[in-house]
């Protein structure tokens, strides 16, 4: 372990060191957009976008995150919870950030972009000034802003031209519907994404709003040209993401009826002693309460853009009427 950390420290030194002086890159350099496939953790199942500048002749080899941030922040959840989250660009040896995934089994995608020895100069300096530490920090904003978002509006910027994409293959479709196909429609995350999300989260995607997802990004690229015809990707080895699948006795359903299985044997209960068993209603009451009370925070007070209330807030409290019906009509 301590002499792969001398390796990445002294890696790492050499390769940021002709960074932090903006060394110009050689002819032969090459920029390329990354793509990481989902992890088992929460905040991993979309994937992950990185850039990565090669250039064998100055010896630099080093990938670009937009991803980083950390748990040990002061208040970091009470920060989430209100989408007030700083992230900060950070920079690896390519190596060292291709073997933290293959260690996790998470296969990583890369597209070579096609462009011209001054545009990768142009990403290099950009990234220059995006790496000092005045400008690292960003607030991260899962959908707006957000680790794919940032490379594509980067290159884009360099190429000072209109990117199009033949890709269409979920536009119109919601920013709902995505985050349940990563997160897992039966998934007790999901459940508690669908409750917190508002009606704004059920409306289409156009082309440019689906790119936060970085496997969308990495479709709309591989199909992506300039204005006059020229490809945006030379090359490239890409693959699908595979979605961890959540067993059905696992699933947020089953604890919906279990949940209501309970309350209708207290129900059933309660009506054969003629005695009503309030602590369950006041239970879900205090809880239910809480909900609306989160919901209506992050709603009026946080910079969470999806958030908000609808009908699935519900669902809860009709599973708990439904439940007790056979008491209250004994």
């Amino acid at each position: 372990m301590g002499r792969r950390l001398f390796i990445f420290l002294f890696s790492l030194c050499v390769t940021l060191s002709a960074f932090a002086q903006a060394q110009p890159l050689s002819e032969q350099a090459q920029i390329s957009l990354i793509t990481c496939t989902p992890g088992e953790e929460l905040y991993a199942r979309y994937g992950h976008t990185a850039l990565r500048v090669c250039d064998t002749v100055n010896d630099i080899d080093i990938v670009f995150n937009y991803g980083i941030f950390d748990f040990n922040t002061d208040h970091f959840y009470w920060k989430f919870v209100r989408g007030e989250t700083w992230y900060e660009l950070g920079a690896s040896p390519y190596w060292w950030f291709l073997r933290e995934y293959e260690e996790d089994k998470r296969p990583v995608y890369e597209q070579v972009l096609n462009l011209t020895p001054e545009q990768c100069e142009a990403v290099w300096q950009a990234l220059a000034v995006n790496y000092r530490p005045q400008n690292r920090k960003y607030l991260y904003n899962f959908v707006f802003d957000n680790c794919a978002t940032r490379p594509y509006w980067l290159i884009a910027k360099v190429l000072g031209d209109t990117i199009i994409s033949d890709y269409t293959g979920n536009t119109g479709v919601s920013y709902r519907s995505f985050i349940r196909h990563y997160t897992g429609s039966r998934t007790w995350s999901n459940a508690g994404i669908n409750l917190l999300f508002g009606r704004r989260a059920d409306k289409g995607m156009n082309s440019d709003q689906r790119l936060f997802l970085p496997e969308e990004l990495m479709l709309f690229m591989q199909s992506a040209h300039l204005s006059d015809g020229t490809p945006l990707v030379r090359e490239s080895s890409i693959g699908s993401f595979p979605i961890v699948r959540t067993p059905w006795y696992a699933s947020w359903e089953v604890g919906l009826v279990l949940y209501f299985l309970l309350v209708l044997a207290i129900s059933y209960r309660d009506r054969k002693r003629h005695k009503r068993s309030r602590w369950i209603d006041l239970i879900f009451g205090i809880v239910y309460v809480m909900l609306l009370l989160l919901v209506g925070f992050l709603t009026f007070f946080s910079c969470h853009p999806l958030v908000g209330f609808g009908w699935r807030l519900l669902i809860l409290p009709l599973t708990h009427l439904c439940a007790r019906f056979i008491y209250i009509l004994r």
